[in-house]
């Protein structure tokens, strides 16, 4: 089934999901950041937020792919659940100083924009 989008568009693709779009934008910034963390944390926090980043638009993409509400609404709020996991990691790694200042704002504000529109397409699934 195709769902119509905001802007009355078709979706026909988890891609045209702009709930997919923001949360991939951020899996690309978490992959750059990640890329400069110090090498000892590259196989452990580096990794740990790079999976909850890529299971936020896993989700999401298996969310769309079901046909029940009942079972959209199960993977979008997982995605979300794996946000708030971005977010938590994210604060650790600017605490740990793994990350500058600036770079962290821009990467929780990408986090956050995400995670509002996911909010908007779990709005749209109610049952």
């Amino acid at each position: 089934m195709l769902e119509v989008g905001n802007a009355g568009k078709m979706i026909k693709s988890f891609t045209d999901l702009e709930a997919w779009k923001e949360s991939h934008k951020l899996v690309l910034m978490i992959y750059d950041t990640t890329d400069n963390f110090p090498s000892k944390e590259q196989f452990v926090l580096g990794a740990q937020i790079r999976r909850a980043a890529i299971s936020v638009t896993s989700n999401i993409a298996e969310g769309f792919g079901r046909s029940t509400t009942k079972d959209k609404k199960h993977f979008f709020t997982m995605a979300s659940g794996s946000i708030y996991e971005v977010k938590n990691q994210l604060i650790i790694a600017r605490d740990r100083g793994y990350m500058p200042a600036g770079r962290f704002a821009e990467v929780a504000e990408q986090a956050n924009c995400a995670h509002k529109i996911l909010h908007g397409l779990l709005r749209a699934h109610k049952q």
